[in-house]
């Protein structure tokens, strides 16, 4: 079955500031392609442009003009769900429903919507279930 990875982990692959947590997203990644087992919300390729090109300390993770081949390469390499009208109504009520923000509950909606069991990310509860959808850290004792 196949997951919905969060933006985390499309930026985590980038960022050598945290080798533990990139080499977990390079993995992630990297068999998602070969088992065809990664789901990319077109809401994390949006937030991944922003998140890699916003300086850090002076820099960026990437720049501008990497950050864009690289969310092309994304496009080519996962298959991308993108929101309709049942997808945002659905969010509505994940917010009210689970105390979600916005973009947790935009997040989550997708994988209720496309029937994901499972959301990569570190920005929900571990093992916490909304809905039918299970969140898993994979970054879980990693620094």
């Amino acid at each position: 079955m196949a997951a919905l990875v969060d933006t985390n982990i499309l930026v985590y692959r980038f960022d050598s500031r945290f080798p533990e947590k990139q080499r977990t997203a390079i993995e992630i990644l990297r068999r998602g392609i070969l088992e065809d087992s990664v789901r990319v919300p077109h809401q994390a390729i949006v937030e991944f442009v922003a998140a890699a090109t916003r300086p850090i300390r002076g820099h960026a993770i990437l720049s501008q003009a990497e950050a864009l081949r690289e969310a092309e390469e994304f496009l080519r390499q996962f298959r991308v769900l993108y929101p309709n009208e049942a997808i945002l109504r659905n969010a509505l009520r994940g917010c009210a429903a689970y105390q979600l923000n916005w973009f947790d509950a935009h997040l989550w909606s997708y994988a209720e919507h496309y029937g994901l069991e499972e959301i990569l990310t570190e920005d929900l509860q571990h093992d916490r279930l909304y809905g039918t959808v299970r969140v898993v850290n994979p970054f879980v004792g990693l620094r």
